[in-house]
């Protein structure tokens, strides 16, 4: 059994009576407690009664806070019965001891005495919860249950009253009405609470200024709000300073201060004045939008504030509603405009009242308590201005009695009628001058003296210059003034429409894809007016059976159709007649082209695709390489004509007199594909037939010259001679070089072009003996059918060539074409100065 006896034993006494109470009570409650344990089995199972003794808690031991000592202090010592059969040891553990504050208490293992060692914060540990054992002293083995008791710490008045802030601000307006400030003062104790220790009182120690009055509203133990009574003054003192005191009841009691800082802003507590007592503007009749006059105004409060920003009113003078006033931001002068003129008949005086105010009211003090301001009282001047506004009389314009006139017509009426006579008046002016202003299309005419609207030209309703069926012409009327006035009219003229116009379709092609549809849509429009406008009855432009065929409309009426393909049709373009009939008749033909592609998945034809193509590398390659060799042949041959000019420069040259000469004669033989060649003969003569057995007689089916009727062209008779030098040899012989630019191409390609034979005569000897015995193959061919190739002799094989003297003869009748060619030669020869 426990015991505790105490180092105040007069303590322990006053608490024994109590403390003994209190344990009965404990004991009659609880002495005998039952636990059940259940112990389960496989066969059976039972309860099992546990009788036990509560265990024992014992009161509270107080100590008092940051005790000076001495230490260690003895504050209570424990007994326990088994002290008489054992030799024991005590121990204690818990806060103190094992826990914060570690070293503060201790016991004497042997007597049980408890010390404290050291001072004790009630504000960091309050109360300390400690447990204690007993063993015996030999075999360390526990002789009882473990129990515990607590030390409470007696508060000590050891902290001061805190402010929760050093130092207080607040913005008050200078026209902050009596009552609370919007301020609250707040303070804290950590001594213990519901004693004199944290029990708090504030008061104000000092504040500057002293007026108004500033008092503390306490609203509970350690909160307080600051009120006052009077007003505020910003001219006076736009800042006050309180030293604030906190002070507990302790003893000894502790205090502490905190300082409160006020700033007033400024209030509109002076009206606004205006810098002069009247004010003079002048303005021109029929102005609008014009800054007449700046009023400005004096203020003694805060500039660029609500107390002291302008407001401006007009009182009297604008019922009409012609001016307007407003504050510039930046000079916070009154802005006075004209917004709207009028027509005055003479010059006249308008006579304006403005007020001024601010944006924020108006707050007045008097005698330390605030008033509300109001003229009557006199707490308000009347702040009022007059102003004065000349408007001058100037020439008024001219004036349609219709400003805006509407007509009805109906369009392609005839010109000449008067469409329209305005009536205008002025009565500043009596000369007034009239002209169209606007008359896009220029169907009207205006007489100038009289203003009548006469039609010069015929209305198009669908002109581009009509808009919704009307057009709109405007007119001008000038006075004499000075300056001129210009008034303004406008006529409206409403067309009615007439079915001058056929319908026709919007688009004159369209694709097919004739691979997924076919039809295709056709739309018409009209640009008339219903109802000389659709809907439109659709037909084929002609009765056609094979159109009808392929083709089909569907629906025959409407705004659109639809060309309906009744076949499949190949790939192509194909055109369509439709004819297209309004309303009323009026026909109008078309041609509807439709294209049939295919347009694989797409809507687009395939054929119509842009093509692409490229090149490889080696490809452009190639090309490159042929450009370039291509030009090298070029800058050789240019060299080769240069080195043959200058080769043949020596010889001659004959320009002969160039004619045109008549190709377009059929002759009677076919053009000779064998070689003519042309021999000399004894006097120099040039046979055109002469053969290789050189007698026509000998071998007559060896060759048929070159034979055209009437002419024996040089290109082919060139090809007979023996070689190039020969000929040369000829031509050298007969004709001189008198001219340093003659060259033998020249003369060989001038006799290329001229030189001829009239052979008709003796062509027709020489073919007149030949018979069919001679040339059995040139038997009539039938050429109707064609067959396999025979190889037969053709007749170009022929060749005919005459005797010496036959040629004689045939040199002299060559007939009038080859005359036409002596002649040019002859005249170029003696030109030249060619003796042959």
């Amino acid at each position: 059994m426990w015991n505790i006896r105490t180092a105040s034993c007069t303590r322990f006494r006053m608490r024994k009576t109590t403390v003994l109470l209190f344990l009965l009570a404990l004991w009659a409650e609880s002495s005998h407690e039952l636990r059940i344990h259940e112990k389960t089995n496989k066969e059976t199972s039972e309860r099992v009664l546990i009788r036990s003794k509560r265990r024992w808690v014992l009161t509270t031991i107080e100590l008092e806070e940051e005790s000076p000592g001495p230490f260690p202090k003895k504050i209570t010592e424990l007994f326990n019965d088994k002290q008489d059969d054992y030799s024991v040891r005590f121990s204690i553990s818990g806060h103190g001891v094992t826990k914060d504050p570690k070293g503060a208490l201790g016991i004497n293992e042997r007597t049980g005495e408890v010390f404290m060692y050291k001072p004790i914060d009630r504000e960091t540990h309050p109360i300390l919860h400690v447990e204690f054992d007993v063993f015996d002293a030999k075999t360390n083995a526990p002789l009882d249950k473990t129990l515990s008791f607590d030390v409470a710490i007696q508060d000590k008045n050891d902290n001061p009253p805190v402010f929760n802030l050093k130092v207080f601000s607040v913005q008050v307006p200078e026209n902050q009405n009596e009552g609370d400030l919007p301020l609250t003062l707040q303070v804290s104790d950590r001594d213990e609470d519901g004693n004199d220790n944290s029990r708090i009182s504030m008061r104000i120690m000092s504040q500057v200024p002293a007026l108004p009055q500033i008092s503390l509203k306490s609203i509970a133990n350690k909160i307080t709000k600051l009120a006052f009574t009077g007003c505020f003054d910003y001219d006076k003192a736009r800042t006050y300073t309180m030293i604030v005191e906190a002070r507990d009841h302790g003893t000894p009691s502790l205090s502490s201060t905190a300082t409160v800082i006020i700033s007033i802003t400024d209030s509109n507590t002076h009206a606004p004045v205006f810098t002069a007592p009247k004010y003079d503007a002048q303005v021109i009749e029929v102005e609008t939008n014009k800054e007449l006059l700046r009023i400005p105004v004096r203020d003694q409060d805060t500039p660029n504030t609500p107390a002291s920003r302008a407001v401006f009113t007009i009182l009297k003078g604008n019922e009409e509603g012609n001016y307007k006033i407003e504050t510039d931001p930046v000079t916070n002068e009154g802005v006075l405009t004209l917004i709207k003129g009028k027509d005055y008949k003479k010059t006249t005086t308008v006579e304006l009242e403005i007020g001024v105010g601010n944006e924020e009211p108006l707050f007045v003090c008097i005698d330390g308590k605030p008033v509300k301001p109001s003229p009557e009282s006199g707490t308000v001047k009347n702040n009022t201005v007059k102003v004065a506004v000349k408007v001058i009389d100037v020439n008024d314009p001219p004036e349609f009695q219709n400003k805006i006139q509407k007509i009805y017509k109906i369009e392609e009426e005839e010109p000449g009628e008067v469409l329209y006579t305005p009536i205008v008046t002025d009565e500043d002016s009596v000369n007034i001058r009239y002209e169209l202003a606007e008359d896009p299309a220029k169907w009207l005419s205006l007489d100038p003296k009289t203003c009548k609207v006469t039609l010069v030209k015929k209305m198009d309703r669908e002109s581009p210059y009509v808009h919704n069926s009307t057009y709109t012409v405007v007119m001008h009327a000038i006075d004499d003034g000075e300056p001129p006035a210009t008034g303004t009219g406008t006529l409206v003229v409403l067309l009615g429409d007439v079915n001058d116009n056929a319908p026709h379709l919007t688009l004159n092609t369209s694709v097919m894809c004739g691979n997924k549809a076919d039809r295709v849509r056709v739309t018409a429009e009209d640009a008339d007016a219903f109802p000389f406008s659709g809907p439109f009855t659709f037909t084929f432009g002609k009765e056609d059976q094979e159109l009808k065929r392929l083709w089909k409309l569907d629906p025959s009426s409407g705004y659109q159709t639809s060309l309906i393909s009744l076949t499949s049709l190949p790939y192509g373009t194909y055109s369509v007649p439709l004819k297209i009939t309004d309303q009323q008749g009026v026909l109008a033909r078309n041609n509807f082209q439709v294209l049939v592609c295919d347009c694989g998945k797409g809507d687009v034809c395939q054929d119509l695709l842009p093509r692409s193509s490229s090149l490889h590398g080696a490809a452009i390659g190639i090309l490159l390489g042929a450009l370039l060799l291509m030009a090298l042949l070029l800058c050789f041959c240019f060299l080769c004509k240069c080195e043959k000019k200058k080769k043949n420069n020596h010889y001659l040259q004959i320009d002969g007199i160039q004619t045109l000469m008549a190709y377009n004669d059929e002759g009677g033989g076919s053009l000779c594909k064998a070689d003519p060649q042309f021999m000399q003969s004894q006097n120099s003569s040039i046979c055109p037939f002469k053969t290789d057995q050189f007698e026509f007689q000998q071998n007559p089916t060896n060759h048929l010259g070159s034979l055209k009727t009437g002419t024996i062209q040089h290109t082919q008779a060139s090809s007979g001679f023996r070689d190039a030098a020969s000929l040369r040899n000829i031509y050298r012989t007969n004709w001189t070089r008198n001219s340093r630019n003659s060259t033998y191409d020249t003369v060989w390609s001038g006799l290329s072009r001229s030189f001829s034979f009239n052979i008709e005569d003796l062509l027709g000897m020489k073919i007149s003996k030949l018979s069919k015995e001679d040339f059995p193959e040139y038997q009539p061919h039938d050429y109707s059918s064609e067959g396999t190739n025979i190889d037969t002799t053709s007749l170009d094989k022929l060749s005919i060539c005459s005797n010496g003297d036959d040629l004689m003869i045939f040199q002299q009748n060559l007939g009038p074409k080859f005359s036409a060619l002596e002649e040019i030669c002859q005249q170029a020869l003696k030109e030249k100065n060619i003796k042959l």
